[in-house]
């Protein structure tokens, strides 16, 4: 090889290249080609692992076809090698360990998933959304409440807006139906004048989310749909967060609703609470309706000259350190693109 090397460096440098940069092409320096030439017939490598090295823990050709034989036994044809390798040492035998196994049944394209399970399918990535001002992007989903009825289930329908984390809109049903869901998301974009082509609607793959008569709505309305993978609660992260608020505040009742109309007085005070008295931890300790009504910036630049005058009255307390950070939160992702590992083309801005 290096020979090789040598002589089309010499061919190049004869049709009139540049030798440095002959020699970068095929990864070497001229400091290398000069001893390569210098060694004349001597260019045999002569590091130790160049050589062709002998394992004596190498398993042998007859025991990788004892494995392959093994494996194809009626017994043992559907089973993992995790499984194989404990009931042959429960009859007293020991060809090699798992990962031997695996690797015999690889080289030979026998490493198939046995049994009648289906292969894990890749699932694409949900696309990723930014928000930037309210009625940019919605999440919305249902969650059960406790009735007085064993077996039974009151089902509360829920939007909350990402970037404000308004509660835009909820219902409370005895049923799950698109047809409740597609009401719900009608009345809340009358509410907040959310007009064509403005807003994104997340949700889950519940059947509710996907009826057709909820996507009537949504194409009606101009509303973009948008969804999770499936059987993956963490893409719908915010009304998962929403839903854990209100069961685990201390106002949740300790007894299950009496009735329907119990149920929907007690949604009715826990949405007044949240948007207009709950301090959100995640866009600076502001209510949901200060920041959805953009009063946050003004709140926020108080608390600061609040922290600012105080550190001027006792820096000693500070000892050099900048005040707390009130700065508001200029962008709210949902399912957030991890870099690198999703193409620029699936992250869409909202408009």
């Amino acid at each position: 090889m290096k020979q090789i090397a040598i002589t089309l460096i010499q061919e190049a440098v004869h049709a009139g290249a540049r030798r440095h940069k002959a020699c970068a092409i095929l990864g070497i320096t001229c400091r290398t080609l000069l001893r390569w030439q210098t060694a004349g017939q001597d260019l045999d490598d002569k590091r130790q692992q160049a050589a062709a090295r002998i394992y004596a823990h190498a398993l042998t050709e007859q025991e990788q076809q004892q494995i392959l034989a093994v494996c194809n036994q009626s017994e043992y044809q559907s089973l993992p090698p995790s499984q194989i390798v404990p009931k042959l040492a429960d009859q007293g035998i020991y060809i090699a360990s798992e990962s031997s196994f695996y690797r015999v049944l690889k080289a030979h394209e026998q490493l198939n998933r046995r049994g009648r399970a289906q292969p894990p399918r890749p699932v694409a990535e949900p696309r990723s959304w930014v928000a930037t001002a309210p009625n940019q992007v919605w999440s919305w989903d249902i969650t059960y409440l406790p009735s007085a009825l064993r077996g039974q289930f009151y089902r509360l329908y829920m939007t909350i807006d990402v970037y404000s984390r308004l509660i835009t809109g909820w219902e409370v049903h005895l049923d799950e139906s698109a047809q409740h869901a597609a009401i719900l998301i009608d009345k809340a974009c009358l509410k907040h004048g959310v007009s064509k082509g403005q807003l994104v609607l997340h949700s889950d793959n519940g059947s509710p989310m996907k009826g057709a008569t909820m996507l009537a709505t949504l194409q009606r309305l101009g509303v973009v749909p948008s969804f999770s993978r499936p059987s993956v609660s963490d893409d719908n992260p915010y009304s998962e967060a929403l839903f854990r608020t209100l069961k685990y505040t201390p106002a949740y009742p300790a007894k299950p609703f009496a009735s329907l109309k119990q149920a929907r007085q007690w949604v009715h005070q826990f949405v007044a609470w949240y948007n207009t008295m709950h301090c959100h931890s995640g866009i600076q300790f502001v209510t949901p309706e200060q920041r959805h009504t953009r009063q946050d910036k003004a709140i926020l630049n108080h608390r600061s000259a609040v922290y600012e005058a105080a550190k001027q009255a006792k820096p000693e307390r500070w000892k050099n350190r900048s005040v707390r950070n009130w700065k508001p939160v200029e962008e709210v992702w949902l399912n957030p693109p991890k870099e690198h590992d999703i193409p620029p083309e699936n992250i869409r801005l909202a408009a």
